[in-house]
């Protein structure tokens, strides 16, 4: 049967078919305490004797990892071949930002008001969503009740969302009681645009449907003064994310993204890789890559500090893959990390950005935040990513707020969830390169062609919460 070895140095091989599909096999025997390698790095160490030929997985490998670690600057700058200048359709907005759609925002300070978002929305698609590019809410439960950290996040993570391009007018719906005030949130706000933030108190107004409608109306009228217009790449930022992996995202799509971040940050673009978890065990790959010493130290904080949160909750820092994941053949965190990285292509790591931030260095940055699906697309998307490239073996229909481009790294599922599924990385393994068609879909994206998330209303948001709940 076929297999395929990824690297010179690696003692097992990927079976590309049969039972064992996306599975390790043993290339060599491997001794009981020798570390098993894939990728050219060691995933684990064998728990037992492995002889060649044998199923190396779950039942006989064991994670190397462990807590916090010191590490050195050891620079291994990338030089990526200069793309000629492309541009892209957007929509450029008075502050200078670019959007890829014209749409309005409804963002919920707190999460009692959810209902009446989700009725405002419906009610405002009714009357204005012929002439936008739609109206949307984003429900969460937060916003009242917190406390320290865990209220600034949310306040961080609903900023981004008001602040964000793809939203040519936002409402920011209140209840009027909660921590989460909008008068303590126009604080965190600071000065924003009167005439593309609206603001309602939902206690204050006898009828705060038509009052929000009124508002929205108006929003959508200061939205028709956009129109697309030729913009540089340099103001396109893309989030690279996987989910649902198997044990050909390491393979097939996550290096294509990779040439695709790549293509786009020598064409004058952003991306921003985020799941901290899955970089442990490869962290090293990305710490060598840092620009310079600052970055590299940002680095280290960013992975020490996430491993330290998952020891404060008495956790074992190796607490991946998920059971989906160890089905489709990735056995231990290395494992899953060393192929999530590949998202990040051969780029030098310009900047680490917290939850909220958006992208201050044009290139490849690191954000803060779990490795969980919709924390993650809701994180990249409160950075400013214009549309999220989002890789998966097993499949998920989960949308961000902004166009989730899913990309299946293999060819049975994009043919079995088509619906699901924007993009087929599948072929790769025979051969294909698809770096060029990806490119160009993504362009086709930012003009307006809308992906399978936001043709079946899969938008939604999940924020990352650590303390305590009053």
């Amino acid at each position: 049967m076929r297999q395929i070895k990824i690297n010179e140095r690696d003692n097992v091989a990927v079976m590309l078919e049969g039972d064992l599909k996306g599975h390790k096999i043993a290339l060599t025997d491997i001794k009981a305490g020798e570390d098993v390698i894939k990728y050219g790095y060691p995933i684990g160490h064998a728990v037992c004797d492995i002889k060649a030929g044998e199923h190396v997985h779950t039942h006989n490998i064991k994670t190397n990892l462990s807590g916090t670690l010191n590490y050195t600057y050891e620079p291994k700058s990338g030089t990526l071949k200069k793309e000629k200048p492309k541009t892209f359709m957007g929509y450029v907005r008075e502050d200078g930002s670019v959007g890829i759609r014209n749409e309005i925002w409804i963002v919920n300070t707190v999460g009692c008001v959810n209902k009446t978002s989700e009725i405002i929305a419906r009610e405002a698609m009714k009357r204005y969503g012929s002439e936008c590019d739609g109206i949307y809410n984003f429900v969460h439960p937060f916003g009242c009740s917190q406390l320290g950290d865990d209220q600034k996040t949310t306040q961080a993570v609903l900023k981004g969302l008001v602040n964000h391009p793809n939203a040519a007018g936002v409402l920011v719906l209140g209840l009027g009681c909660e921590n989460n005030n909008i008068p303590m949130f126009r604080e965190v706000l600071g000065e924003v645009n009167e005439n593309r933030v609206k603001f309602l108190i939902a206690q204050e107004r006898d009828d705060e449907i038509e009052a929000a409608l009124e508002l929205i109306g108006k929003l959508v009228e200061y939205s028709k003064r956009f129109k697309r217009r030729e913009c540089d790449l340099s103001k396109l930022v893309v989030g690279l994310k996987c989910g649902g992996s198997d044990g050909f995202s390491g393979l097939t799509a996550n290096p294509l993204i990779g040439r695709f971040s790549d293509k786009l940050i020598a064409a004058g673009g952003s991306t921003i890789l985020t799941e901290v978890p899955e970089m442990f065990g490869a962290e090293t790959i990305l710490m060598n890559r840092c620009r310079d010493k600052e970055t590299f130290d940002k680095t280290v904080h960013l992975i020490n500090d996430f491993k330290e949160y998952f020891m404060r909750h008495n956790q074992v820092v190796y607490e991946n893959p998920s059971p989906g994941n160890k089905r489709g053949g990735i056995t231990t965190l290395e494992d899953k990390s060393l192929g999530c990285v590949q998202k990040s292509g051969s780029a030098d790591v310009a900047d680490v950005i917290a939850i909220g931030d958006y992208v201050k260095k044009q290139g490849l940055n690191l954000l803060t935040g779990p490795g969980n699906d919709i924390v993650a697309v809701t994180n990249l998307t409160a950075s400013g990513c214009n549309l999220i490239l989002f890789s998966t073996g097993r499949g998920t229909p989960v949308g961000a707020p902004v166009p989730t481009v899913k990309i299946a790294t293999n060819s049975d599922l994009a043919q079995r969830k088509p619906h699901w599924i924007d993009f087929n990385a599948g072929e790769i393994i025979n051969g294909a390169d698809l770096t060029d068609e990806l490119f160009d879909y993504v362009i086709r994206a930012a003009n307006g062609e809308r992906t399978n998330n936001e043709k079946n209303g899969y938008r939604e948001i999940s924020i990352f919460k650590d303390g305590v709940t009053l």
